[in-house]
């Protein structure tokens, strides 16, 4: 039994993927720390710190399978330490002639920090790879519709004419900003720690920079280069970035709820068969995605929110913030993961009504045009006023803009037929962004880092 809903056998798809999960549940971040502590060994057993063999013997029988977890619980309660109880657990499974070799010269928040570095290195190839296939979609999108015409919002209101095209090409953009975030942080975030109590590396004498250097080698990590226990800013930066990442994923989510309400019916989530709307009203089709993909970037922000206050860190290391992180980090990847999955899957569904955008162009969608047709004649202000006050007499007497131009003498019945929706170098935008997005990708692969 779970007590949190998010982790239970009926909800849980809803806030991580499968993956994820297998990075942050107990078998996998306790084999995660295993792998930690076999790759000191070696690295110490490589500078004559600790017999080859003893690193050897710690290296094939590191593994959850061959633990007693009760054991590892039961003595995590009693010691009163965050990983005593794994170290007394491990014992049990070495020669006795090895376990004064085990942990040597390292503090918990090596261990923890280290794994960290790792589990973010899996996660984050999983956000890469679906924020590629998302670009990918939106930039299908953006050419497609290049110049499907609809109606520009500002404030919730229709405004002017732009395309659809367009539209998608800004999600594109923003999208192509996190993958650069991504791979520009790559050598700041995936970083081993290794410095002991205080970080300095003292318990290891002279060889501990070497050491660290191995060490980190080992795991694929990159040397930090100085002990990083109580700068907690590269876990906030990944916080932050994927903040944003759901963030933008919940502006593309927001969009798709919008328009596809009926009396907009711009945009559609792909549904199927067995999926119910409601159960007392069977004739809706609910934005279950694009509305989830709102939820889950709230609750990233709140989790980025906790990894923010940790940069705040007193001495040369401090529980207030890693400890923490121990909550929030966790959170932050698993609602992500979970953002992107859905992302994917909205956006390769995502049924577009070309026509629908045209007809709701109707009402005085074009004055930002007549405005700058009018403005060559009599000046901005002079037309703006001119314009508002035909507009609103148009409105109160239920006529179209074309009808109220012309009764208003601003335009004769030839200018307003001749009016089409100018959208402006909206096309020119959807060109760049798209080709800009195919000379970047062509350099890259869905593979982070």
């Amino acid at each position: 039994m779970t007590a949190r809903i998010a982790d239970s056998q009926m909800y849980a798809h809803l806030w991580g993927t499968p993956a994820t999960r297998a990075v942050f549940d107990e078998p996998g971040r306790l084999q995660g720390w295993l792998d930690v502590l076999a790759a000191l060994a070696r690295a110490q057993a490589a500078e004559g710190l600790v017999p080859q063999e003893a690193a050897a013997q710690i290296s094939e029988r590191a593994r959850v399978d061959l633990l007693d977890l009760d054991l590892v619980a039961e003595q995590t309660r009693v010691s009163g330490h965050s990983t005593l109880g794994l170290i007394r657990a491990l014992e049990r499974v070495l020669p006795a002639d090895v376990h004064p070799h085990v942990y040597v010269g390292a503090t918990v928040q090596d261990l923890t920090d280290t794994w960290t570095s790792l589990a973010l290195r899996t996660v984050l190839h999983e956000v890469w790879r679906d924020l590629w296939r998302i670009e990918e979609l939106v930039l299908e999108l953006a050419d497609r519709h290049r110049d499907t015409v609809m109606a520009g919002r500002t404030h919730g209101q229709p405004g002017a004419p732009i395309t659809f095209g367009w539209k998608a090409a800004s999600w594109a953009d923003e999208i192509r900003r996190h993958l650069d975030r991504l791979r520009e942080g790559a050598p700041r975030w995936l970083v081993g720690q290794l410095g002991g109590g205080v970080g300095t590396l003292a318990a290891l004498g002279p060889a501990g920079p070497v050491v660290r250097s191995r060490f980190c080698a080992d795991l694929g990590l990159a040397d930090p280069g100085i002990s990083w226990l109580s700068s907690r800013d590269r876990i906030a930066e990944v916080g932050g970035v994927l903040a944003m990442v759901t963030g933008t994923l919940a502006r593309i989510g927001g969009e798709v709820y919008e328009l596809q309400r009926p009396e907009i019916g711009e945009l559609r989530e792909a549904t199927r068969e067995d999926l119910v709307g409601s159960i007392t009203m069977p004739h809706k089709r609910n934005p279950e995605r694009s509305e989830h993909l709102d939820t889950l970037a709230r609750l990233v922000r709140a989790s980025a929110g906790v990894l923010l206050e940790g940069v705040v860190s007193a001495h040369e290391r401090d529980g207030r913030s890693w400890k923490a992180e121990w909550v929030a980090l966790p959170e932050v990847c698993l609602l992500a993961t979970a953002a992107t999955a859905l992302a994917v899957e909205l956006l390769d569904g995502l049924e577009v009504d070309a026509d629908a955008m045209r007809r709701n162009l109707h009402g005085y969608t074009g004055s930002e045009e007549v405005l700058a047709l009018l403005t060559a004649r009599m000046g901005k202000h002079v037309a703006q006023d001119a314009l508002q006050a035909a507009l609103a007499a148009g409105r109160a007497a239920g006529n179209p803009m074309d009808v109220a131009l012309v009764e208003a003498g601003l335009l004769t019945e030839q200018e307003v037929a001749g009016l089409s929706p100018d959208t402006g170098a909206a096309g020119a935008m959807v060109d760049a962004v798209v080709a800009r997005a195919l000379a970047a990708r062509a350099t890259e692969t869905p593979e982070w880092t």
